[in-house]
């Protein structure tokens, strides 16, 4: 319905564009994002029907593509973020993935030539109709034909025979003259270092975000610099054979990002880098079950304070690098509560903020006697804190 990749793969396969949808759907909602993150792939590596090249090979130069380089810049950047949901550590999303792998191989093997067979054959419809025959030949004299008298011979010579030397043959026709067909220009190759090197980094950016939940250093920012690392060494080859300049459109932002995502956090410190990549879900029912940190690289924090039951002041932080953080507090507690986000929106008991940074500062009285100090921010994401 977007880009026509579900109605693609129907076409090819000769099934109806709706199964795919719902696939796709399915996969979206059930299956951690898988089914957003292969429309993605499918928007990127499929072309459209009157161009030459997909639009990601479009981007480095190997064809013509009606999607802009800034919009295929736009779509890489959004796979790599669709990718973190999907590999979010929980495994929804691999399972996801798999089975639309698998869905796809059965697929193109059952139906691999049926799609091209369907498009050859004739329309069910049809009649045959006899073939008219041909006339037959007039064996006679057309009387209804005027007679000329034939043409007076030529007193002239030809520009063929300006000497007149051969005047028996002046009657033959002026002959056509030849131009030589031009020599159709030399292309040059163009070096494939700009594709070779995206494959290369989408391949090795995804198995950090596979590896991610696994390893601990694979934060949001190292990802980052490692995928950037491949696409520089692609540009420095590029220059030596001639090709790869269209990774510099790519290039440019993840350095960009890079940068703010290292150097850049709520309130101007440094973002916040978790050892850990996934979802907490906590409900502490007392103090001794509640941590004093919570903190992840990217995921999400959801964290329950209904349950508490405490006569002494709490106090607890939150922290994402990638991600959304949400508090729950009690309806009657008194709460103090810090929010901040870099690169994101704000809301904390009612107040609302989406400037850059946003931050929302808030304080409510209670009368349990219970008094909870929050402070919960998120590098690239949503902050939420709301009574139960």
């Amino acid at each position: 319905m977007f880009a026509g990749v579900a109605q693609a793969i129907a076409n090819r396969y000769a099934i109806d564009p709706v199964i795919v949808r719902v696939a796709l759907v399915v996969t979206t909602v059930f299956g951690g994002g898988a089914g957003v993150l292969l429309y993605l792939l499918g928007w990127l590596f499929f072309p459209e029907q009157n161009d030459e090249e997909a639009p990601f090979m479009s981007m480095v130069h190997q064809g013509r593509s009606s999607t802009g380089t800034a919009f295929t810049v736009l779509l890489c950047m959004a796979l790599i973020g669709v990718s973190f949901w999907t590999f979010n550590g929980n495994g929804n999303g691999l399972i996801g993935l798999i089975l639309l792998v698998v869905a796809m191989y059965l697929l193109h093997r059952n139906r691999a030539s049926l799609g091209q067979q369907t498009a050859r054959q004739p329309p069910l419809n049809t009649t045959t109709t006899a073939r008219p025959q041909d006339p037959e030949p007039n064996l006679g004299m057309d009387m209804s034909t005027p007679v000329t008298d034939p043409e007076p011979p030529r007193t002239d010579p030809p520009a063929w025979d300006p000497l007149g030397a051969a005047p028996f043959a002046w009657d033959l026709p002026e002959p056509t003259p030849v131009n030589p067909e031009p020599e159709p220009p030399v292309r040059r190759k163009r070096a494939r270092v700009g594709g070779i090197t995206l494959g290369a980094a989408l391949v090795i950016g995804g198995a950090c975000v596979l590896a991610a939940p696994y390893a601990a250093w694979l934060s949001v920012p190292h990802i980052v610099g490692i995928v950037l690392a491949v696409i520089g060494i692609g540009m420095v080859g590029g220059s030596f054979l001639g090709g790869g300049r269209g990774l510099i459109g790519l290039a440019v932002p993840l350095a960009l990002g890079g940068f703010v995502l290292t150097n850049t956090g709520p309130g101007g410190g440094p973002a916040v880098v978790g050892e850990e990549w996934g979802t907490i879900n906590d409900t502490p029912a007392s103090v001794q079950e509640l941590r004093s940190d919570y903190t992840l690289g990217g995921g999400s924090v959801n964290l329950d304070l209904t349950a508490l039951k405490s006569t002494e002041p709490v106090r607890t932080n939150v922290k994402v690098g990638l991600g959304n953080a949400v508090v729950i507090v009690p309806a009657n507690a008194e709460v103090d509560v810090n929010c901040s986000a870099s690169r994101g929106s704000v809301e904390c008991l009612g107040q609302r903020d989406n400037g850059i940074p946003a931050r929302v500062r808030a304080t409510q009285s209670g009368t349990s006697g219970l008094k909870i100090t929050l402070d919960v921010r998120a590098s690239t994401g949503n902050v939420e804190v709301r009574r139960g």
